[in-house]
């Protein structure tokens, strides 16, 4: 389930890139640059063999910030639906994830 969500976040971004700027640029950059900066961020704080040692707070705010950013991203082109089902399910699986790491 956690790899479906994280799919599907960078796969948002993706769409928000081309659907939200003029073609070809700077929508190419977008369409590879918010899902390449998401992934980087993700795997220097949040991924379980990051480079950056962080603790549980500074993932729980690095993860949030990213569904935050899919969500946002669905809202900016204009289905707030699908937006809202992708945080409720992201936060959903977030929390499944954190009990799982602490427990």
């Amino acid at each position: 389930m956690r790899v479906v969500v994280c799919v599907f976040g960078l796969l948002s971004l993706v769409y928000w890139g081309y659907l939200a700027w003029p073609f070809p640029f700077p929508g190419v950059l977008f369409m590879i640059g918010a899902p390449l900066f998401a992934a980087v961020v993700w795997y220097f704080f949040r991924s379980p063999r990051s480079p950056i040692e962080t603790d549980i707070v500074g993932k729980t705010i690095v993860e949030v910030a990213l569904v935050v950013a899919a969500g946002g991203a669905w809202l900016a082109i204009g289905h707030p639906v699908v937006g809202l089902v992708f945080v409720v399910v992201a936060a959903l699986s977030g929390v499944v994830a954190f009990r799982r790491e602490t427990a």
